[in-house]
């Protein structure tokens, strides 16, 4: 089973600094054939090279920035921006209602932003209030300008930041994300919870693929309808493939001082519709106001112990 994504092969950055680091195209051949991935290796010969056999930056730039804009689009169809709304309005007036500042202002951090197309909707609506600052971090500087780019034009009160979201000189009210949680594998997936567990945050709300059995096929339709390049087309199955469980989610998400908690487990949402859904983190004394501000839409909101009675 093929479980390595191009785009987490064909650029990286150096932790410490930044700085954008060399790929070798031979070594990202080599590691997806090594998995087993021929059709990837394919895709990554074609991409262009300087002399030594170095990834031109440049184009891998212009790659990317495609890629990304296609999946603002798939966003848009899937309606991810009103489905983080119908999360966040109530979070934030739980937060609001519990917090005793009056206007705030508080923060959301989108980690892994891209193109920033939920930071911009997000900012374009103001679904979220004036007392929201709204923040987009990507560890790639070519989306992150694109971002900015994008924001200014579209006359938007938000910012993007290069760099690591964890360390900001302001903390997070809130983190969020869409399609990252897939990509940290085994300890890292617990390190990144943690990490927004020992911060200031109230909360966080991350989305990723619903791992079910339909979700790699629904991705191969999805992504040949509407992927253009082969890159979009082979990341987004393998994303699909590399789905946490819920299990896996919410151990991951039980940090210290976290109440973890899924919208729409599996089980309790129609498989042939539900792509993406979010593990939500939140403050022991948040969730009894966030739930009384979700209303009916609480239901669908589950911890740990419903897994277990499930199982059982």
């Amino acid at each position: 089973m093929h479980s390595l994504e191009i785009s987490d092969l064909i650029t990286a950055v150096d932790p410490r600094t930044g700085h954008r680091l060399p790929i070798q195209r031979a070594d990202v051949i080599r590691r997806l054939r090594e998995s087993g991935d021929e059709p990837a290796a394919r895709i990554v010969g074609g991409l262009p090279t300087d002399r030594d056999g170095v990834l031109d930056p440049d184009a891998v730039d212009r790659l990317l920035i495609s890629v990304h804009t296609e999946l603002q689009r798939l966003s848009e169809e899937l309606r991810i921006g009103e489905r983080l709304v119908q999360l966040l309005g109530p979070l934030f007036t739980a937060i609001r209602e519990t917090d005793g500042r009056q206007g705030g202002p508080y923060r959301l951090v989108d980690v892994g932003c891209g193109l920033g197309y939920l930071v911009r909707r997000l900012a374009a609506t103001n679904a979220l209030g004036t007392d929201v600052e709204l923040v987009g971090v990507d560890l790639d500087a070519a989306l992150v300008g694109e971002a900015d780019r994008l924001a200014r034009a579209e006359g938007l009160n938000c910012r993007f930041v290069h760099g690591n979201a964890f360390d900001l000189p302001q903390a997070a009210t809130v983190y969020v994300s869409t399609g990252v949680l897939h990509h940290f594998r085994g300890p890292d997936l617990a390190e990144f919870f943690q990490t927004q567990a020992a911060s200031p945050a109230q909360a966080f709300c991350h989305f990723d693929i619903a791992a079910t059995r339909l979700a790699p096929i629904g991705a191969w339709i999805f992504h040949r309808a509407r992927m253009r390049h082969p890159l979009g087309r082979h990341d987004g199955v393998v994303s699909a493939r590399r789905a946490h469980s819920d299990e896996t989610l919410l151990s991951a998400a039980a940090a210290p001082g976290i109440r973890p908690l899924l919208f729409e487990p599996r089980g309790a949402a129609n498989p042939f519709c539900t792509t993406l859904r979010p593990v939500i983190g939140v403050r022991p004394h948040l969730e009894a106001p966030l739930r009384r501000a979700m209303g009916r839409s609480a239901r669908r909101l589950v911890g740990p112990e419903h897994l277990t009675e499930a199982a059982r």
